[in-house]
């Protein structure tokens, strides 16, 4: 039989007691980290319509470790490579695309739509980036795109609001109709002819402002013809 002493006692009493405060410690850790990183994912993805990049859950803090065991427990959806959503958030397709290329304007057919120039959705978004601008390859096969020169990428820049009010950067009425002109030749002939006498109704519509653009896109000429017919 093992004698033990009371030396030996306390040493192990000790030992005891350090291997429980720290087991303690660390439990106490854990849960306060995994609540601030459920803080943190409600927050990132409620300031973004439920929706949340990669890249934005680490600058908040978030491991992609993290990410991946909140997607299996069902806490967050993966809606597709590096984007994800709070389980009860209905994806708005157009704010996901912008949240994950902040580079892109939607334009043409796309900005009819979001300016009140067009009644239907369309099946493809439409976007336009400067012409040293690299788009990757699911933006590419998902949209179609347009590039233009640098100096002429921000004019009519602005925001709308998708049907489910966010926000996204977008061109005006006036540059898109210079849009819808400039790139005719791409374009169905009723998406421009119906452009044009949607703009004409406009009770927001700027004439002096389309004709300041029109020059600049080469399609003052065009313009006119166009205005001449349908007015």
């Amino acid at each position: 039989m093992i004698h033990i002493t009371l030396d030996l006692y306390v040493l192990i009493a000790k030992v005891v007691y350090f291997l429980h405060e720290i087991i303690y410690i660390f439990v106490i850790k854990v849960n306060y980290g995994l609540e601030n990183m459920n803080k943190s994912i409600l927050k990132i993805a409620k300031k973004n319509g439920g929706l949340m990049t990669t890249a934005q859950a680490v600058s908040g803090g978030l491991s992609k470790t993290m990410l991946g065991k909140y997607v299996a427990s069902g806490e967050l959806i993966r809606v597709r490579h590096g984007l994800y959503s709070l389980p009860d958030a209905v994806v708005d397709d157009a704010f996901a695309l912008y949240l994950q290329n902040d580079g892109i304007v939607f334009s043409h057919d796309s900005a009819l739509f979001l300016n009140g120039l067009a009644d239907r959705t369309p099946f493809t978004h439409t976007v336009t980036v400067p012409s040293n601008k690299v788009l990757p390859k699911s933006v590419k096969e998902k949209c179609n795109c347009f590039y233009i020169r640098p100096d002429l990428f921000e004019v009519g820049l602005t925001t709308m609001r998708t049907t489910f009010g966010n926000e996204v950067p977008c061109y005006d009425a006036e540059r898109t109709i210079c849009d819808i002109l400039r790139s005719r030749r791409r374009l169905d002939d009723e998406i421009v002819v119906a452009a044009i006498k949607n703009y004409s109704k406009s009770r927001t519509k700027n004439l002096l402002k389309l004709y300041e653009y029109a020059p600049k896109f080469k399609v003052l000429s065009t313009l006119k013809r166009y205005m001449e017919v349908l007015l």
